[in-house]
């Protein structure tokens, strides 16, 4: 899989595009949901698609975590910022650890799974790594219901770098079961030029039934919930 420049060249800048502290209330509605879908009391998670490691450093606190990304520039971002979970690079679809965790938690990386098999494979690999009594959580950032092509804006200042973006969410075409996410980066680094910069991403979109058919596929109990931001969220429950 060809990463996006966003985990490449550019993810040294990731704090400033999607600061950690941004977060915090989405992470304590996913602890919350896997703690209630646990019939255990769980004190592990493994993490796949962790990215800069935003959502671990709020869940961290709660569980002993192992967090996996296919890029190792944003596993390096993760590290600075929780250099007390253990960190792995891996794909989510092949990843075999050979051991299980009591929550497998897969947030908005879960979209770069672009059909139905490598999104059943990433299933297949939380189920196999999820405990009996576990659960996992997946969080994807649009179903086909309820997607609607949008553009959004952002960015942030560290005092010796700044950054500004502007994300653009388009459907590809009709009966497509993708869209695109394309940014334009301004980035200034002291007193050096300003420099424009584009990426692209191509993104899964699968419909609630597909999700719920998939989990049930792989040997999940279901849930369906909205978070706070309005996105559906789906748990497998285990045992």
């Amino acid at each position: 899989m060809k990463l996006p420049r966003m985990y490449t060249e550019f993810a040294c800048w990731w704090p400033l595009i999607s600061p950690p502290q941004d977060y915090a209330d989405e992470s304590h509605f996913y602890r919350e949901k896997l703690v209630s879908a646990c019939k255990i009391q769980p004190s592990t998670m493994l993490e796949l698609g962790c990215g800069g490691g935003n959502n671990a450093s709020h869940l961290k606190e709660f569980f002993d975590m192992t967090l996996v990304d296919l890029s190792p520039d944003m596993l390096a971002v993760s590290q600075e910022l929780n250099p007390e979970c253990e960190h792995l690079l891996g794909d989510m679809r092949s990843l075999r650890l050979r051991r299980t965790f009591d929550t497998v938690f897969i947030h908005d990386a879960v979209v770069y799974m672009t059909s139905e098999h490598d999104l059943a494979m990433a299933i297949e690999t939380a189920y196999l790594h999820c405990n009996t009594a576990g659960a996992a959580l997946f969080a994807p950032d649009d179903v086909s219901e309820t997607f609607k092509a949008s553009t959004s804006h952002g960015g942030g200042d560290d005092g010796a770098r700044s950054v500004r973006y502007l994300e653009w969410v388009h459907p590809l075409s009709n009966g497509d079961n993708r869209y695109r996410v394309d940014y334009a980066y301004l980035l200034q680094e002291g007193n050096n030029p300003l420099r424009v910069e584009s990426d692209h991403h191509v993104c899964g979109l699968f419909s609630c039934q597909t999700w719920l058919r998939l989990l049930r596929q792989a040997g999940f109990e279901t849930e369906q919930h909205t978070d706070i931001h309005g996105c559906k969220v789906f748990i497998g429950k285990k045992g």
